[in-house]
């Protein structure tokens, strides 16, 4: 299936997706509070049937925060990027996938590790490589991140 016919697939699901031009991939940006739902159709609709998830990975911008999700489906040999934007960075949070993919489980983890994004419904939501005592020291991928014992200027 070609782009053009994923992007006509997904707005016929979600009428208010948004696309990113450029790349090899088609690129879906929405708000956070849609990726539950759109992962969800995009999985069971046979057409389609984005049933692995490759990558997921958080990203901090100055005034907001996104998680990007890479899918394929292994039936059908196409690949999906969606762009989930966190408008916050206070204290952000974005609904697990986890359910739909197990390979979230870990992604998801290590996102909360490093940039502090938390994922509502997430059944085991803890550090994954910073051990449990670090929970003093906050999320070392996020820009604000200020580390006093090994101070490095940019």
């Amino acid at each position: 299936m070609s782009n053009q016919e994923l992007k006509e697939k997904i707005q016929a699901l979600l009428p208010t997706a948004e696309f990113a031009e450029g790349g090899k991939w088609l690129t879906v940006v929405i708000p956070k509070e849609k990726i539950h739902s759109l992962c969800k159709s995009l999985k069971e609709t046979p057409e389609l049937a984005f049933d692995f998830l490759l990558c997921e990975s958080g990203v901090d911008y100055p005034d907001k925060m996104a998680v990007f999700y890479h899918l394929e489906s292994t039936l059908h040999r196409h690949m999906l990027v969606i762009k989930a934007i966190i408008p916050t960075r206070e204290n952000p949070e974005i609904h697990t996938v986890s359910d739909l993919y197990q390979t979230a489980n870990y992604h998801e983890r290590e996102i909360w590790d490093f940039f502090g994004i938390n994922f509502k419904n997430h059944p085991d939501m803890r550090r994954i490589f910073l051990d449990e005592i670090s929970d003093n020291i906050g999320h070392p991928f996020r820009k604000d991140y200020q580390d006093e014992v090994n101070i490095i200027e940019r």
